[in-house]
């Protein structure tokens, strides 16, 4: 027995802890009147690693973001309203995803949307070790890549929103930015369709200035959403930004203040 523990005590001193017992499943408390949502402690863990759910600056801005994990048939009829409507938005994509449709990738790419990491094989990263969620999210860059040699992959979504403090560090040391979400409902079940006013009731009634918008493109729900939430939301004064745009916005302020100072 005495020596069965000293092989054990070895292991551990030998074998790296890499996989921290805590994880995160991020949620939130949703907002009413146009106020974002309460999302408690997480807000401070994503400052510190440098993550984004929202844009705080107050501005009436709206990041359309869309998770494709497999192709439903929806995904060409948000592309066209997108088209149409002049709005731009970001794709977080599976390795499954780019290598079942890398024509639907090219497209994306081709339209001036962004293509975001959403992890190669829809992993935990909170239950992997550090080699293999790097592993995980290269390959998947590099699949990107292969559609499109001139493709930036900067953004990335753990899957179904399972973080902690160490995969965020690891996303950062990869130079990986984290995008949560402010606004999001139920709308990935097929065959559990409700129709687009649900949609978009459902977006309408948490919207709110900087939302970052979260839709699957698996749902005929929101493809037929889009463009009444789209017009409405113009009408209401909101304008569609990219996630490239809110990185320019955090980085302008320090760039102008550090001009300021050494003038």
């Amino acid at each position: 027995m005495k020596k069965l523990f000293i092989i054990c005590l070895l292991l551990i001193c030998v074998i790296p802890m890499e996989v921290s017992a805590t994880s995160y499943g991020w949620g939130y408390k949703k907002g009413t009147d146009n106020q974002p949502p309460e999302v408690g402690k997480y807000k401070g863990i994503l400052e510190k690693h440098n993550g984004f759910y929202l844009d705080p600056s107050g501005d009436k801005h709206v990041y359309l973001t869309f998770d494709n994990g497999y192709e439903a048939g929806y995904t060409e009829q948000i592309l066209d309203v997108l088209k149409k409507k002049k709005v731009p938005a970001t794709f977080f994509l599976t390795g499954h995803y780019v290598e079942d449709k890398p024509q639907l990738v090219q497209r994306m790419l081709d339209d001036g949307h962004i293509i975001g990491n959403h992890s190669d094989g829809h992993r935990d990263f909170t239950s992997i070790s550090k080699e293999a969620f790097t592993k995980d999210v290269t390959e998947l860059t590099d699949k990107i890549k292969n559609v499109d040699k001139k493709a930036v992959v900067q953004y990335i979504r753990p899957p179904k929103g399972t973080f902690n403090e160490t995969s965020l560090t690891w996303a950062n040391e990869l130079g990986y930015t984290h995008i949560f979400w402010s606004v999001a409902f139920v709308d990935w079940n097929q065959g559990s369709e409700k129709g687009w006013q649900h949609a978009y009731d459902q977006v309408m009634d948490q919207i709110h200035p900087g939302a970052i918008v979260l839709m699957h493109t698996v749902s005929k729900d929101n493809a037929d959403a889009l463009e009444h939430l789209i017009d409405d939301l113009r009408k209401q004064g909101y304008q569609f930004k990219s996630l490239d745009d809110l990185m320019l916005k955090q980085l302008l302020p320090r760039e102008i203040m550090g001009f300021t100072k050494q003038s």
